[in-house]
């Protein structure tokens, strides 16, 4: 099973009025570090001590092949991943067109559609509109879940509960 992941308000959480809860990365950077007092700070990414390094491991548990669905690109593997504790993942590359907007559908659809390649698959993003939910139940013959994320909070306990029960077949 594929879990397609995004990050900008799924692991890395905009937008509310409140601050946010600042973390320390999963396995600290190694080599040289000096004059950095934020976390995140030693990444190069100011925003990044807002991602839960836990959600590496929590991730991990779902049993998914993990696969990045992001515009961070390389950035994933060199920057979140050794913060969450992961390996470095497949990515997807999209399409330099904008054809997606146009048509009513988010522009990562049919790349997802298109990587899962009839397998079944997961995708987290606080970007899903229902016209995609309903274009790929038509169209894709496996099952999908489409997950949306409350961008002001990122993923939570009760996403992954959503994700657990449709994962252990309580979904289509």
């Amino acid at each position: 099973m594929l879990l397609f992941l995004d990050v900008d308000g799924t692991l890395l959480p905009f937008g509310a009025a409140g601050p946010y809860p600042l973390y320390e990365p999963a396995f600290p950077p190694t080599g040289p570090v000096t004059g950095h007092s934020l976390p995140g700070a030693v990444t190069g990414h100011p925003l990044l001590a807002r991602v839960d390094p836990a959600l590496g491991a929590r991730l991990t548990s779902l049993g998914c092949e993990l696969v990045w669905a992001t515009t961070w690109g390389v950035d994933a593997n060199t920057v979140l991943a050794p913060w969450l504790g992961l390996p470095r993942l497949p990515l997807v590359d999209w399409p330099d067109s904008d054809d997606e907007e146009r048509s009513g559908l988010h522009w990562k659809t049919r790349s997802l559609v298109s990587w899962a390649a009839g397998r079944p698959f997961v995708w987290v993003d606080d970007e899903i509109p229902d016209t995609d939910r309903a274009w790929v139940a038509a169209r894709h013959p496996e099952r999908a879940l489409l997950h949306r994320v409350d961008h002001q909070v990122g993923l939570t306990e009760g996403d992954f509960a959503v994700l657990e029960e449709w994962l252990t077949g309580g979904g289509r």
